[in-house]
């Protein structure tokens, strides 16, 4: 097991779990990041938020955006003025707050992302080709998990 290959005295970067997550999450990102950009002209924080915005359809703020994706504020809005650029999404005000806007698709932004989605379902099942069901969906609950205890740790190390 990799956590009893290393003592307090050494570290063995291959054999620590969280370089080991960066490393196959940046593995997976190239990756898609490759397709969307030969495929579609995205650059994988634009699919990011037309994902995003596809699942609101009421419309939705780059603030939600970036809590939902974990990028920060500035990729969000870089992302989103390019895509409105692109005529690819749509802002409009928000009602309930008037610093900020919501986004939507537009009927291009739709076209695109109803493109986008089978080709994204096709990679990741060949990416997780070689695993059973009960593998994959262990390694989801997994991952749920450790986003949970970080999540909880950042509540708990939040300033009141």
């Amino acid at each position: 097991m990799i956590l009893s290959a290393m003592t307090k005295q050494s570290l063995r970067l291959d054999d620590f779990l969280p370089y080991r997550l960066s490393f196959t999450t940046n593995l997976v990102s190239e990756t898609v990041a490759s397709a969307y950009e030969q495929a579609f002209g995205l650059r994988i924080a634009e699919w990011r938020v037309i994902a995003v915005v596809a699942e609101s359809p009421q419309g939705v703020t780059q603030q939600a955006i970036g809590l939902k994706t974990r990028m920060d504020k500035v990729t969000v809005s870089r992302a989103a003025a390019s895509l409105i650029a692109r005529t690819l999404l749509e802002r409009r005000p928000h009602d309930a707050d008037q610093r900020s806007h919501l986004l939507t698709l537009s009927a291009e932004g739709e076209a695109l992302y109803s493109a986008i989605v089978p080709k994204a379902l096709a990679l990741e099942r060949q990416i997780f080709s070689r695993f059973s069901a009960a593998e994959i969906a262990r390694f989801d609950a997994m991952l749920r998990q450790i986003d949970a205890i970080l999540l909880e740790g950042a509540a708990a190390a939040a300033p009141s």
